[in-house]
């Protein structure tokens, strides 16, 4: 039996009615017999979480039980497709899964040693190793690699530069010679000129960014994830930071600019896509959470859930509401882009066709 819905349809912006055959979209009705599971509201192609990291707990990797539990979170949460940037352990299962959300793997973080998070990333002792361990990551992944592009130096006191220019140069070329994308970790400034003057795809946090650096990702194209919700967690990273006072001054001061980085960004023309980073302090589930944070940062509703939905969906190459496409995406009573509350309370979550 075929699924009916009728309400209006986004980002197109019409009533339309739409039906689930065999777990895809349809817009013709179908011979046989169709049930109306919902007449009303919204049809929102299917949310994004563009940076979290399934496979990850405060403590570390994660078993394959806590790892479904995390995906679960998502999709009872309307959130159908998650960019996994980086994951100590390997959640390759979850493809086989239909009913869970699909995942975009980006393999394990690349850092230089004792430069990250103990036990998450791939640590290379020679800086040289780079180009060949994106390669490697990007044969591990689903099209992405993750490198960190700064961290706190214990010797400086201070957030800075993971990587010289003509290694990072050389690594992202590397990975765009194997059809991978690239994006990096940066909360700090100092990193960021090179990475997107390197062509870089992304750049994930960005707290850093100037007017010259959002200049250069607006020429270069470079998309930006802010991860707000979780840069609110700075203060508590700089007041454990005893040890290391410029840096802590450092952590706190990119925390109070981050909502006014965010929004000149996004007015310079910056590509802006909601992320939660959970995973690690944060559990999975809050993309509502960031959608209304980027908001409060200054983007428009409309922009602040496309960014969460059919503009992610297509930065992904992932279909939206299209003829033929999976049947991913939520029905909400009011039109979230004039009330982001209603994500909160869809009437029904579609997943491949199955309504959850």
């Amino acid at each position: 039996m075929a699924l009916h819905f009728r309400g209006l349809a986004l980002p197109a912006d019409e009533v339309v009615d739409l039906y689930v055959v065999d777990g895809r979209i349809s817009y013709g009705r179908p011979q046989g017999e169709t049930s109306t599971v919902h007449d009303g509201g919204c049809l929102v192609p299917g949310l994004v979480d563009a940076h979290c990291h399934v496979g990850l707990g405060p403590d570390g990797g994660v078993d394959r039980e806590e790892q479904e539990r995390q995906a679960i979170a998502n999709r009872d949460n309307a959130t159908l497709l998650l960019r996994d940037c980086g994951s100590p352990v390997d959640t390759t299962w979850i493809h086989e899964r239909p009913d869970l959300p699909k995942l975009i793997r980006h393999g394990r973080h690349l850092a230089p040693y004792r430069r990250y998070m103990p036990g998450l990333a791939i640590e290379l002792e020679d800086p040289a190793e780079l180009p060949e361990a994106v390669a490697i990551q990007a044969g591990n992944g689903d099209g992405w690699v993750k490198i960190v592009g700064d961290w706190i130096d214990r010797d400086v006191g201070d957030l800075t530069p993971c990587w010289a220019a003509n290694v990072v140069e050389d690594a992202i070329a590397r990975a765009h010679e194997v059809g991978a994308r690239v994006t990096a970790h940066v909360f700090g400034e100092d990193a960021l000129p090179d990475l997107i003057a390197a062509g870089i795809d992304c750049i994930e946090h960005g707290t850093g960014l100037t007017d010259e650096t959002i200049a250069m990702m607006v020429e270069y194209g470079t998309a930006l994830v802010p991860t707000l919700i979780n840069i609110d967690n700075f203060p508590s990273i700089a007041d454990r930071a005893t040890r290391f006072p410029t840096y802590a001054a450092h952590m706190r001061d990119l925390h109070t600019r981050s909502r006014a980085t965010v929004r000149k960004a996004f007015e310079a023309g910056v590509p802006i896509y909601a992320g939660t980073d959970a995973g690690g302090s944060l559990p999975n589930g809050l993309i509502v959470n960031e959608i209304n944070a980027l908001c409060d940062a200054g983007l428009p509703a409309t922009d602040a859930l496309a960014s969460s939905s059919w503009l992610a969906r297509d930065w992904l190459g992932r279909p939206s509401l299209e003829e033929g496409a999976p049947a991913d995406f939520l029905v909400v009573d009011d039109d979230p882009r004039k009330d982001l509350k209603t994500l909160r309370a869809p009437r029904a979550v579609v997943l491949n066709g199955v309504v959850y």
